[in-house]
């Protein structure tokens, strides 16, 4: 069978695509066997991209409110009873009818509220299903201390690794999806590239890559805030669209990305205004080489750390390997914009993963140089999944000849 593509964001007659019921139904019973096998009774969950991969939930996101808006509690064994801000629960009963159970809640964030919320709704669902050992991802600490309180017999767990671990690999039908929301963040891409020239702005290219996601049908980009940065702003980068005007042998980078029906792919591509220097054309020349030699790395049973190194000792045979941006050099995506497994990450703490089939990262290697007119900063970022004979890029958007020649 053929690797899947982006067939198509409609529904269609005259060929089978994706069946998105079937796959929202897949990744419930996911979360229910890895429930089964836990030693949790019951998750209560707040993170958009949990929510949505339990129950389909696309909810209007208000900015800064995150994991306070809308949740879900999940039993062993039961339905999921999605608890929804007011705003969406008529929408819910209308049109997601395999919601069987929704319930009103408000915004968890004042403490008053938040504690009649868990007594009058979050309690008797506990108390029903008998739960013990109630797995929480994200919350504010107003719920939690409300829980103690009104649950005091019952342990509070981390439960956001159990849902990572159902995540984290992707069924062919996901993989499908994202190839699909990999051809609309492409299509956003070049709508920004397009628009580079000299006199525009940086706010200009983000505003006709925002109109293209629209236009193609995306839920949201993958940053909120969309990342276009030019010239000297990439060095080191200014990571957000500004009023700056591109002039003249500027570079300019540009990391939106799209969603599409839940699901993230992330594209950066750094171009040049006009004609490149030596030194723009040797930082472009070592990205590239990097972000090529950690995707033939990412295969089968290889780690994070192996990734990593081909990463950076690519970048040691241009002789920048020292100039790196102090981030990770790739995370992992799919439901989550940005996820674990992290690749090069350097802070105490991280860990080493090594890679399975259906496994998706994005790759971002980002290497700045200061002083050099026009701006001495390149990432280059591909969305690429696992395979046996190394990575496979969903993304395609093209590099630039002119920094490659």
């Amino acid at each position: 069978m053929n690797a899947p593509f982006a067939r198509g964001g409609g529904r269609a007659d005259f060929e089978l695509r994706v069946d998105l019921v079937a796959l929202r139904a897949e990744r419930l019973a996911r979360v229910q066997a890895a429930l089964r096998a836990s030693p949790l009774d019951a998750l209560l969950l707040w993170r958009d991209e949990n929510v949505r991969y339990l129950t389909g939930l696309r909810a209007q996101i208000i900015s800064g409110k995150s994991a306070l808006l809308n949740g879900v509690f999940l039993a062993d064994g039961r339905a999921p009873v999605l608890l929804c801000s007011g705003g969406e629960v008529d929408r819910v009963r209308d049109v997601m009818p395999w919601i069987e159970d929704v319930r009103p809640i408000p915004i968890m964030e004042a403490a008053g509220l938040v504690r009649e919320a868990v007594r009058s709704t979050i309690v008797p669902l506990a108390r029903d299903a008998g739960v013990r050992a109630l797995g929480i991802d994200e919350c504010a600490y107003a719920q939690v201390n409300a829980l103690n309180r009104a649950l005091p017999d019952v342990a509070l767990v981390d439960g956001d690794p159990l849902l990572q671990s159902c995540r984290v690999r992707k069924s062919a039908d996901e993989l499908a999806v994202m190839e699909e929301a990999a051809a609309i963040g492409e299509g956003v891409t070049e709508a920004a590239l397009d628009a580079v020239r000299p006199g525009v702005r940086e706010l200009d290219i983000a505003g006709e890559a925002l109109r293209a996601l629209h236009r193609l049908g995306g839920e949201t980009a993958h940053l909120a805030t969309p990342f276009v940065a030019s010239g000297e702003r990439m060095a080191p980068p200014n990571r957000m669209a500004t009023d700056k005007i591109v002039r003249e042998g500027d570079l300019v980078f540009v990391d939106i990305g799209a969603m599409w029906n839940g699901y993230f792919t992330d594209v950066g591509r750094t171009i040049v205004c006009g004609a490149p220097s030596r030194e723009q054309r040797r930082v472009y020349r070592a990205v590239h080489a990097a972000l090529q030699a950690g995707t033939a790395a990412m295969r089968i049973g290889a780690t994070t750390s192996d990734v990593a190194g081909a990463v950076t000792d690519a970048a040691h045979e241009h002789g920048l390997a020292d100039r790196f941006l102090g981030l990770f050099i790739g995370h992992g995506i799919g439901m989550g914009a940005n996820e674990p497994p992290y690749v090069g990450e350097q802070l105490p703490g991280a860990e080493e993963t090594t890679l399975q089939e259906g496994m998706t990262l994005a790759l971002e290697p980002l290497i700045w140089v200061p002083g050099v007119r026009g701006g001495g900063g390149v990432r280059l970022e591909d969305t690429i999944a696992v395979s046996a004979d190394g990575g496979r890029p969903l993304t395609r958007t093209a590099f630039d000849d002119r920094l490659l020649g």
